[in-house]
């Protein structure tokens, strides 16, 4: 049975304040009370539509990452056909999502969001993952390691970055004021010395 337009519409304003509020304020701030009254409804009015605050939460997310993988397919289209570029490209766009949205960056990242896989997240979330898996694959086609393997060390090592970023360390250790370098080296380690 199809949703009413009015509760889809009310869904939508929830999950939209939510975003509104983590991009604004951060996850802690994330409360179904203080979206309700973004929304301009009830308090109780989430726990219509979205049963648990984690449910919500997830719905969320789910949207921080439909959009950073629209903005990824962007940045891999204008970085050509070399895999190599391709995947600077991806990194480039990971952190620089991660920099800018930083509330939304560590919520879509809960270890008991992804866990709950409430709202698809997963599913939502694993497609990036494989598009890194195969531009792994086409960087080094001949590497001693399941591409999967290669492309999630990468992976690990670029949200290291990002989360270090934010807190300020990686500036503080390495006197750098840009994660240029930072992302240079991660793909030096993971797929060896680029050819320049």
């Amino acid at each position: 049975m199809n949703e009413p337009v009015q509760d889809a519409g009310l869904r939508a304003r929830l999950v939209e304040a939510g975003v509104d509020l983590v991009n604004s304020q951060g996850a802690q701030a994330l409360s179904l009370r203080e979206i309700a009254r973004r929304a301009g409804v009830s308090h109780g009015a989430p726990r219509r539509y979205f049963p648990t605050h984690l449910a919500l939460l997830s719905a969320i997310a789910r949207q921080g990452f439909t959009e950073l993988a629209a903005t990824a397919a962007e940045a891999l289209d204008s970085a050509g056909t070399d895999p190599r570029s391709q995947l600077t490209a991806l990194g480039r766009c990971y952190l620089d999502f991660a920099r800018t949205r930083r509330g939304m960056y560590e919520l879509m990242f809960r270890h008991d969001l992804l866990e709950s896989n409430q709202h698809g997240l997963r599913e939502t979330s694993l497609p990036l993952f494989r598009v890194l898996v195969d531009l792994v694959a086409r960087a080094r086609p001949s590497a001693d390691q399941a591409p999967p393997v290669i492309a999630g060390a990468l992976w690990a090592n670029l949200h290291g970055i990002a989360q270090l970023w934010g807190w300020g360390s990686l500036q503080l250790a390495t006197d750098a004021d840009d994660v240029e370098p930072l992302l240079r080296a991660a793909l030096d380690a993971h797929l060896g010395p680029e050819d320049r």
